[in-house]
């Protein structure tokens, strides 16, 4: 089955395949939207992250043919009321600016103390088939900000987050709690909001795999002469 990641974000895909491999899942073959040609990407306006995740998946659905994923994934902090929130990737104003919308948050967040300073990562990933079938799962991942970056993995907000987890980890210890930038690629998918939401989707995936397959469809047909030689 071809699955259509609707992201241009290789990080996502190679996500995706790696929560597809430890879970057996077999017969997926990933795409993503820089691979599909001639194909015009929807405003992101919604107000929740459901909303944006459905945007997406809708229109990568009806303009590929191809049974789409997608997902919209942001930090929220409880001290700006819930903010950034669906406005996470663009906070500085320039989408996509992790450097910007990292130093922003920090002056936002400068003079707030120690026990002030909660937050968590929200993803929601939805499929959507070019039938008509939707599924939609979200995921959680609580944590805390810190005050200068650290870590070079991952990206957005990573450096700035210490997930709940290490906390736990590293309580009664002298060792320092790593933040979400500093995690291995594996532990990452292990905790990680939309390592969360894919795994809840897992089943889902391999149900359409196998109806594909039953069907005798193999990667499936060409849309709009869009599938990239690259």
């Amino acid at each position: 089955m071809l699955l259509h990641v609707a992201s241009h974000n290789p990080k996502k895909l190679k996500e995706l395949r790696r929560v597809l491999d430890a879970a057996g899942v077999k017969g997926i073959e990933l795409v993503s939207s820089g691979d599909l040609l001639g194909y015009p990407e929807p405003e992101e306006n919604g107000r929740t992250f459901a909303d944006n995740a459905l945007i997406k998946a809708r229109a990568g659905a009806k303009e590929t043919g191809v049974t789409t994923i997608a997902d919209d994934s942001g930090l929220t902090v409880e001290e700006l009321n819930g903010m950034p929130g669906v406005l996470s990737a663009r906070w500085s104003g320039s989408h996509g600016d992790d450097e910007a919308n990292n130093t922003l948050l920090l002056g936002q967040m400068q003079s707030v103390p120690h026990g002030r300073r909660n937050a968590a990562f929200v993803s929601v990933c939805a499929i959507v088939t070019p039938d008509g079938q939707e599924f939609i799962e979200k995921g959680v991942w609580n944590g805390r900000l810190v005050r200068t970056p650290v870590g070079t993995n991952g990206f957005g907000y990573d450096p700035l987050f210490i997930p709940a987890e290490e906390d736990q980890r590293v309580s009664g210890t002298e060792e320092r709690p790593r933040t979400s930038a500093e995690l291995t690629a594996e532990e990452k998918d292990a905790l990680s909001h939309r390592g969360k939401a894919l795994g809840l989707l897992v089943p889902v995936l391999e149900r359409l795999a196998a109806e594909a397959e039953a069907r005798g469809e193999g990667v499936g047909p060409e849309h709009n002469g869009a599938l990239s030689v690259e």
